[in-house]
């Protein structure tokens, strides 16, 4: 047992060991192991069971499954942000010959393709893997599900064709693009195709008797994209802080921001639970999580990061069923009960100009009046002064050009109209005028009042 010293509180480690061993002991799990980093930093680690008569540390080996998907999503984005392909770009434009050619690279990616959960043939997690040329004839007309294709269906066949997506677009190897982009620049280290000791062994419990049975490892091949890699609890929370924000040269913060935002919804018009670009998302309690969930034989795994509050989690173990993917969201839950999270002190902005400075302040879209911040990071924001309006953030393209990055607005341009002088006359989003009084009847799109009789 260890901890990281002088972060937390006795009694929050303690609560957290607590729900980490009623998980373990409850659920008869073999090992069980998980993590928290908080601002960058881990905060928490433990574990309970045993690996080989050792307790498991943050550099023991687990199979972290469909964990393995985000890692694909990533590379495929990488691709987009370089110009190689669009999103809206047909599957088969890169890769032809299957049933989806006519679905877009986006549909895979947020599981609503069609395409069925599962490849043809055997038991894919349990089997050997087919190769590339073998696996791609196989998703045939018999692959799409009768239900329209923006219906969300989970798949993990779409994302054994993003895979080959990848390999032919970097003419290399699935594991070997992913080393040079990802984890490499990372310095994720443990994380790996296949198992490099110290590794915890696939297990499966026995559901009538407290027996151990062996769970098999096969090479997935072509479908390895789909839940191929092991990893440990030092590099799933590195990995969890890149979900968070910190991307370092692996991916534009835009990018990310991308990919966490619903593509699909995975239960009903009030969703708790989604996708986005390669990404699970799910709402708890005002939160709004992203990551995924894993499973192969013998192990479950569940990477979860909180944006918002700088906060991750991961929890592996080595069990084909019992491990319970609310442990995660408790996991946090326990943090921010025992030890909320701080904000960082307030500091003055340096280095605003005065041009900037002219813009802020309560600008009128007809009658309504919108308040326009510089916020800390040199961005705009343009709120409604009461109600929710359409809040949305702008970021700078250009002299006097901004585009906006959330809701209503999001990819619309901004942009700062100017008299001849240099005098800021009116704001022109997307052909709607803000002006710095109502109706200004100078405005080109001007309203008026109605004269006093």
């Amino acid at each position: 047992m260890w901890h990281m010293a002088g972060e937390l509180l006795p009694a929050t480690r303690r609560a957290l060991l607590r729900r980490l061993a009623l998980e373990q002991s409850g659920n008869r799990v073999p090992s069980l192991i998980a993590g928290l980093v908080r601002d960058g930093e881990t905060i928490w680690v433990d574990s309970r069971g045993w690996v080989d008569d050792r307790r498991p540390d943050s550099d023991t080996q687990y199979r972290i499954g469909s964990i393995t998907k985000t890692f694909v999503a990533v590379l495929v984005m990488r691709l987009r942000d370089e110009g190689l392909l669009s999103l809206s770009d047909r599957f088969g434009d890169h890769v032809p010959g299957t049933a989806v050619d006519d679905r877009q690279i986006w549909q895979l990616l947020a599981h609503c393709s069609g395409l069925s959960s599962e490849p043809a043939g055997q038991w894919w997690e349990r089997t050997k893997g087919e190769a590339a040329e073998d696996f791609l004839a196989g998703v045939d007309s018999a692959q799409l599900r009768p239900e329209p294709q923006h219906v969300f269906h989970y798949s993990n066949t779409a994302f054994g064709l993003l895979g080959q997506l990848i390999e032919r677009a970097r003419g290399k190897d699935f594991t070997a693009v992913l080393h040079e982009e990802i984890l490499e620049p990372l310095g994720m280290r443990r994380t790996t195709e296949s198992p490099v000791p110290p590794y915890a062994p696939g297990l499966a419990v026995h559901p009538w008797a407290d027996v151990l049975q062996p769970e098999p490892f096969e090479d997935a091949v072509a479908m390895a994209p789909a839940g191929q890699l092991w990893s440990t609890v030092d590099d799933m929370l590195r990995w969890s802080r890149f979900l968070i924000g910190e991307t370092g040269e692996v991916l534009h913060p835009d990018t990310l921001d991308e990919m966490r935002r619903p593509a699909s919804v995975d239960d009903g018009p009030q969703w708790t639970r989604g996708a986005g670009l390669g990404l699970q998302l799910a709402r708890h309690n005002g939160r709004a999580l992203v990551g995924h969930s894993g499973s192969m034989p013998g192990f479950l795994a569940n990477l979860l990061a909180d944006p918002a509050e700088s906060t991750g989690v991961i929890f592996l173990a080595n069990t084909t069923a019992g491990a319970n993917g609310a442990l995660a969201v408790d996991l946090l839950e326990i943090l921010a009960e025992h030890e909320p999270r701080i904000p960082p002190e307030w500091v003055p902005e340096g280095g605003v100009s005065e041009d900037l400075l002219e813009l802020t302040g309560l600008w009128y879209w007809g009658p309504v009046p919108q308040l326009l911040r510089v916020l800390p990071d040199g961005m705009l924001d343009l709120s409604a002064w009461q109600g929710p309006g359409r809040p949305s953030r702008f970021r700078p393209d250009g002299q006097d050009n901004w585009i906006g990055l959330d809701g209503y607005h999001r990819g619309e341009r901004l942009r700062v109209v100017r008299a001849p002088d240099g005098t800021v006359t009116h704001l022109d989003l997307n052909t709607f005028v803000f002006t710095r009084r109502p109706y200004d009847p100078s405005a080109p799109v001007p309203g008026g009042t109605l004269p006093w009789e």
